[in-house]
C-alpha cells in the first residue's frame, strides 16, 4: 500500500511538471504551442513528461511565423494656392504718382502704390494679373489724359507687379492696339523678355498663330496649370491683314473650344482669363453666362472675367458629368484713377487647386474673393495705393479724394459704408474674405 502511495505521488509529480510546461510554452508569445488534442506540440511535451523522457525545448518546439500587417503610406493630395487681381489700368494719375515717388535718377516707382497687399500676393503659390495697358518703349507714356482712352506704361509698371510676386500676366483686353500693331509687338516682345529673366507666365496677345496654338503651362507643387486669355473687343482697331499677330476673340468658338480641350489633355487644370462684358455695370449679360457654361464643359475650371471694372457676382458651374468649374464674371480694377465709386473696389480671386493623391481628380478648395480697394485723396489723385479689404479702415474712406476729383465722375460719394454695400451687392456672402 506504501509502494502504491509513493507511485501516486510520483504520478502527481509528473503532471504538476506537465502543467508547469504547459504553462510556460502557452505563455511565451514567441512561440507556436498548437493546440491539446491536434498532434501538436503541447500534446508532445505532456507525453513525454509522464513517460519522464527528456523534452528539449529548442528542437521539439517549432519556431512560430509572425505576420506583421505593413500599412502603405497614404498619397497625399497636391495643392496649390491661386490668386488673382483685376485690371492693372495706368491712368495718367497713376504713373504721376509713380513719377512723385521716384528717386533721383529714377523716372518712376510703382512700388509703394502696392505695398499694402504685396503680402497676399507673395504668400500665393501662383499670382495671376491681367496687364490692361501695352509697354511700349518707342512710344510717349499715355493714360487716357486729355480724353483720349489711350494707354501705353513706362516699363517701370512691369518691375514694380513683378516686384509683388505676380508670375502669370494676362494681355487679352482692348487696349491692345491704342498705339497699333508695331507698339504691340514691341509690347510682346517686353513681356518675352521679361518671362525669360523671371520664369514668368505670359499669354493673351502673340507675335504669330503658331505661338497662339503654344498652350502656357505651368508646373506647381507637381501640379500643372494651363492658362487661356481671350478678349472681347479691341476698341473698334482691328490687326492688319498684313501682320502676323493674333489674338483670340470670344467670338471664335471654335478655337476656345479646341484649346480648352487641348488644354485639359495636357494639363490637371486649367484657368481661363476672359475680358468681356459691358463696362460700369454690376449686372451679368446673358451672352457671358451663356459662354461661361460652355467654357466650363470645355474643360475650364476656373474663368477669371475681366473689362467692366466693377466688381460682379461668381458661382460654381455644374458640368454635364456632375463635376464643377467656378467663374468670376468680372473682378474689376486693381489699381486705376477712376472717378466713379463703384470702379474703386475690385476682387482677388483666393483659391486652391487640389488634386487628389488617391484618384489624380482635380477639385478646387476654399474659393472665394478678397475685395481691393483703390485709394486717393485729394484732387490731384495724391497718395494712391491699393489696400486689402482687411486694412483699410472707415477713416480711409473718409479721406478718399473722389469728391474731388477732376474730372468728376457720376457716383461720387464715399464711405465705409458705400464700400460695403458694393461689396455685398457684388459678391454673394459665401465668397466674401474680408479677414485675409
Amino acid at each position: 500500500m506504501e509502494f502504491r502511495k509513493i507511485r501516486t505521488v510520483g504520478k502527481l509529480k509528473d503532471l504538476a511538471l506537465v502543467s508547469a510546461l504547459f504553462m510556460l510554452f502557452a505563455g511565451c508569445g514567441t512561440r507556436s504551442v498548437g493546440t491539446v488534442g491536434d498532434g501538436g506540440a503541447v500534446e508532445d511535451i505532456s507525453s513525454a513528461a509522464v513517460s519522464g523522457e527528456a523534452v528539449n525545448t529548442e528542437s521539439d518546439v517549432p519556431e512560430a511565423t509572425t505576420t506583421e500587417t505593413v500599412s502603405q503610406p497614404t498619397a497625399e493630395d497636391k495643392r496649390v494656392h491661386v490668386i488673382a487681381a483685376g485690371d492693372n489700368l495706368i491712368h495718367y494719375s497713376v504713373f504721376k504718382n509713380a513719377e512723385r515717388l521716384a528717386g533721383p535718377g529714377e523716372n518712376y516707382d510703382f512700388k509703394p502704390l502696392y505695398e499694402p497687399v504685396k503680402y497676399l500676393i507673395e504668400g500665393a503659390d501662383v499670382a495671376v494679373l491681367n496687364q490692361e495697358t501695352i509697354i511700349s518703349e518707342s512710344n510717349p507714356v499715355r493714360g487716357a489724359d486729355g480724353g483720349a482712352l489711350l494707354f501705353n506704361s513706362p516699363p517701370e509698371v512691369a518691375d514694380a507687379v513683378i516686384d509683388l510676386g505676380f508670375d502669370v500676366f494676362t494681355m487679352a483686353n482692348n487696349h491692345l492696339l491704342d498705339f497699333g500693331a508695331p507698339a504691340l509687338e514691341e509690347s510682346i516682345n517686353f513681356w518675352n523678355k521679361k518671362a525669360e529673366t523671371y520664369d514668368l507666365t505670359v499669354l493673351g496677345a502673340y507675335l504669330n498663330e503658331e505661338d497662339s496654338e503654344n498652350i502656357r503651362v505651368r508646373e506647381v507643387n507637381g501640379v500643372k496649370i494651363a492658362f487661356l486669355a481671350y478678349a472681347e473687343h479691341i476698341n473698334g482697331f482691328s490687326i492688319p491683314a498684313d501682320s502676323s499677330l493674333r489674338v483670340v476673340m470670344n467670338y471664335e468658338e471654335d478655337v476656345i473650344e479646341r484649346q480648352i480641350k487641348k488644354a485639359r489633355e495636357i494639363a490637371d487644370a486649367v484657368i481661363v482669363s476672359a475680358h468681356w462684358g459691358v463696362e460700369d455695370t454690376n449686372v451679368v449679360s446673358e451672352d457671358r453666362i451663356e459662354l461661361a457654361n460652355k467654357m466650363v464643359n470645355w474643360g475650364a475650371d476656373v474663368i477669371l472675367g475681366g473689362h467692366t471694372h466693377t466688381a460682379e457676382t461668381m458661382e460654381w458651374i455644374e458640368r454635364d458629368d456632375g463635376t464643377k468649374g467656378f467663374v468670376y464674371y468680372s473682378i474689376g480694377n486693381f489699381i486705376c484713377c477712376q472717378t466713379d465709386n463703384f470702379n474703386l473696389v475690385g476682387e482677388m480671386p483666393d483659391f486652391d487647386i487640389v488634386v487628389d493623391g488617391v484618384t489624380g481628380e482635380t477639385r478646387l478648395e476654399d474659393v472665394g474673393c478678397i475685395p481691393n480697394i483703390i485709394h486717393y485723396e485729394a484732387g490731384d489723385y495724391n497718395n494712391l495705393t491699393v489696400y486689402p479689404y482687411s486694412k483699410y479702415t472707415p477713416e480711409l474712406a473718409a479721406a478718399h479724394g473722389i469728391p474731388y476729383a477732376y474730372p468728376a465722375g457720376t457716383y461720387t460719394s464715399f464711405s465705409w459704408d458705400i464700400i460695403n454695400d458694393i461689396i455685398d451687392e457684388s459678391i454673394p456672402k459665401e465668397f466674401q474674405k474680408l479677414d485675409k
